[in-house]
């Protein structure tokens, strides 16, 4: 559980970073180089897996101090902090609180992020005058936008909701998407925008017709 939870906050993060990315280099591109430089980029990534290791430490920690005195069968393929809160025999109430308000804060500052810095993209690509330039800018843009809104639409229909509405196979479900289907598109969706993997798509494609 420790890993997973770290593994999947630090990749919200990053995303955040992706964005903060994207909004130099088109909102600021004379300052870039400067701002998106190495040293910057590696405080964002030890940032980034010091906030997600510290809130997996945390829910890991309480975890250890529930008690499971009932058939320990997970009816899930990992160990997720909701199935687990299921099979505790002892009050899980810190625990869902915790889940929900710092778990909420943590999932959602980044997407909030994300979404303030896309706005002021939008809002600088708007200003350019040709249509070819502002769709080249945006082009630089739908890969991320993509996985953005695959991995944050999963996550949060799993987790920032009441533990009341939880259902197993449903959950299950998501889950694959975000923890298997997303992290396999990922090279797919980003290599969208390579020259040589478009030529490669429509030769595959006439040969199929």
């Amino acid at each position: 559980m420790y890993f997973f939870v770290a593994f999947g906050i630090t990749d919200s993060f990053l995303l955040a970073a992706m964005a903060l990315d994207r909004y130099v280099a088109i909102c600021h591109p004379l300052h870039y180089t400067t701002t998106m430089n190495p040293r910057r980029c590696l405080q964002l990534v030890t940032a980034s897996w010091l906030v997600s290791h510290l809130h997996s430490l945390t829910h890991t920690v309480l975890m250890a101090r529930l008690s499971f005195c009932g058939p320990n069968i997970i009816h899930h393929f990992f160990c997720d902090v909701q199935p687990l809160l299921m099979l505790s025999c002892s009050d899980t109430s810190v625990n869902e609180l915790l889940a929900f308000t710092e778990g909420s804060f943590v999932i959602m500052s980044p997407f909030i992020f994300i979404i303030i810095s896309y706005v002021y993209i939008t809002r600088a690509v708007l200003r350019v005058p040709s249509g070819r330039g502002r769709y080249k800018v945006f082009s630089t843009c739908g890969s991320h936008l993509t996985v953005v809104a695959l991995f944050y639409g999963t996550i949060i229909s799993v987790y920032i909701r009441p533990s009341s509405t939880y259902s197993v196979m449903k959950d299950r479900v998501i889950t694959v998407i975000y923890t298997v289907v997303i992290p396999m598109l990922n090279p797919f969706i980003y290599s969208l925008r390579n020259k040589d993997m478009k030529q490669a798509m429509k030769k595959l494609m006439r040969k199929t017709d």
